[in-house]
């Protein structure tokens, strides 16, 4: 596998989280073409070229040809995620890797139904790729429910497959591991390599193991096997982290600006609490009485790198920064959406929309791409999805009888529209 990386011509990255696009992985690829979405902000861009990589940008719905047998199609979304379409030799790949193709959806499907054989590439599990490092206000870390932890993902995924309708499926961009010593208690939530078929059933489409070569050609498959890397406990201190160490006024008045300056966190919150060393540092967004807040836990190192740059949302998918909400945003099954996320890690730090103007023409460019039909197919109920489920959220544990009977009959109702 090395040695077909080393011999690529090109090199896809699809968004900007460290899992995705890493600095040092890069440095090995130097030499490489590098494609990328047409992400509003441009900040990969940017930074790749200033680091002197020969990158190219990919439009959106433009089949780009990179040899005799293979061509692409990317598709970026409005969540600073994109899914890349391959067709090799006639055989269609749907690299959705752990986005969810927000407002495309449609144009996937009527691109799949085009191809006699098609591959349906995409992250499944039960959600240790989020943030989960939740806290109650006494200290106390705020597990899921085991049953969520027992739940079989193979129904979900062969629903998500006929729903694309692909003819098979390949577990994908899931096989992570926490390395860090104050992260690998979500380790416990990860999805092992034999979850992925259980319980899949399904007379349209057929799952295949996650590690294998398939012949284009031939339409003949191998499975490669790799042997499982050793699962080694890195310390805080490797990374620069010091959990005892303190913000320093500058720190303070460079996280003050960087949170004051987002327009969605001035009207959903009334203060942020960064907790560092034992000593809170609370920033005032609103006001008002501090009714709403969040309180951030975490190392000083990290943290002022993620604000300093702008890139939050390693701070939020490591689940080592410790996370208490206050007050209203108290709910059953706690939650960062939509008082903090998207709006702070995709579209002001990715998208560079942080005041009210700013996100308005932002989403006015994703809407200008997609077809009208995907607006109200994939948008709108899409909007619908995330306040129904905030809603049950509040009410209902996700582990409950109702809320999974509610998810259920949603789906459901969805594959119908």
């Amino acid at each position: 596998m090395e040695l077909s990386v080393e011999h690529c011509e090109f090199v896809w990255i699809s968004h900007g989280h460290p899992d995705h696009l890493s600095a040092e992985s890069l440095k090995v690829l130097n030499k490489k073409k590098i494609l990328i979405p047409d992400h509003v902000g441009g900040l990969i861009f940017r930074y790749l070229k200033e680091e002197g990589y020969n990158v190219h940008i990919i439009k959106d719905r433009v089949w780009t040809k990179l040899s005799d047998r293979t061509k692409v199609l990317c598709l970026c979304d409005y969540n600073q995620d994109a899914t890349l379409l391959v067709d090799i030799n006639g055989r269609l790949i749907v690299n959705m890797n752990d986005g969810g193709a927000l407002g495309w959806k449609s144009f996937i499907r009527k691109t799949v139904k085009s191809y006699p054989l098609s591959f349906y590439l995409h992250l499944e599990g039960i959600g240790d790729a989020e943030m989960l490092n939740f806290f109650d206000e006494d200290g106390n870390r705020i597990l899921r429910e085991p049953a969520i932890l027992t739940a079989p993902l193979g129904p979900w995924i062969a629903q998500e497959t006929e729903y694309i309708g692909a003819r098979f499926f390949i577990p994908f961009s899931s096989m992570h591991r926490y390395q860090r010593q104050d992260s690998v208690w979500i380790q416990q939530y990860a999805t092992s390599i034999s979850d992925y078929a259980k319980g899949f059933h399904s007379k349209r489409c057929e799952i295949l193991p996650a590690f294998i070569k398939y012949d284009c050609l031939n339409d003949k498959l191998e499975k490669i096997n790799p042997p499982e890397i050793p699962h080694i406990i890195r310390y805080p201190r490797e990374f620069g982290d010091d959990w005892e160490e303190q913000l320093d006024k500058t720190d303070v008045t460079v996280a003050t600006q960087y949170f004051q300056s987002i327009f969605h966190l001035t009207k959903s919150l009334d203060f942020i609490n960064l907790r560092v060393g034992g000593k809170d540092n609370i920033i005032e967004l609103s006001k008002k009485k501090l009714n709403r807040g969040i309180i951030f836990e975490a190392p000083r190192h990290s943290l002022m790198i993620a604000i300093r740059y702008e890139i939050f949302d390693d701070m939020l998918i490591g689940n080592f920064m410790k996370t208490t909400l206050h007050g209203k945003l108290k709910s059953r099954t706690p939650t960062l959406h939509p008082y903090f996320e998207p709006y702070i890690p995709k579209y002001a730090d990715n998208g560079r929309a942080k005041s009210k103007k700013e996100l308005k023409l932002y989403f006015r460019e994703y809407r200008k791409r997609m077809d009208y039909n995907a607006i109200f197919s994939d948008l709108i109920l899409k909007k619908f999805e995330d306040r129904s489920k905030n809603i049950f959220r509040y009410y209902f544990h996700e582990s409950s009888s109702t809320y999974q009977k509610a998810k259920r009959t949603y789906h459901s109702v969805r594959r119908i529209l």
